[in-house]
């Protein structure tokens, strides 16, 4: 079982639930979204808004209240 701190691959990462994401930025420096997102097939929508979202994250762990 991992740790929720532990960042993980984004290819694992599940799509039934929250999730803090790593994204790389135009500046190519790695940083976390502020907001909970899922995926939703090949794509990741914001989990408050359901937008989606252009973007290719690197990383992922489970959202936590205290996670930002």
């Amino acid at each position: 079982m991992h740790s929720s701190a532990e960042w993980l691959p984004v290819a694992s990462a599940p799509s039934d639930r929250e999730l803090e994401v790593c994204v790389l930025d135009y500046d190519g420096m790695v940083h976390a979204l502020m907001f909970p997102c899922h995926r939703d097939g090949a794509e990741w929508v914001d989990h408050a808004g359901s937008k989606h979202l252009d973007i290719q994250p690197t990383h992922w762990r489970r959202w936590t209240q205290s996670a930002n």
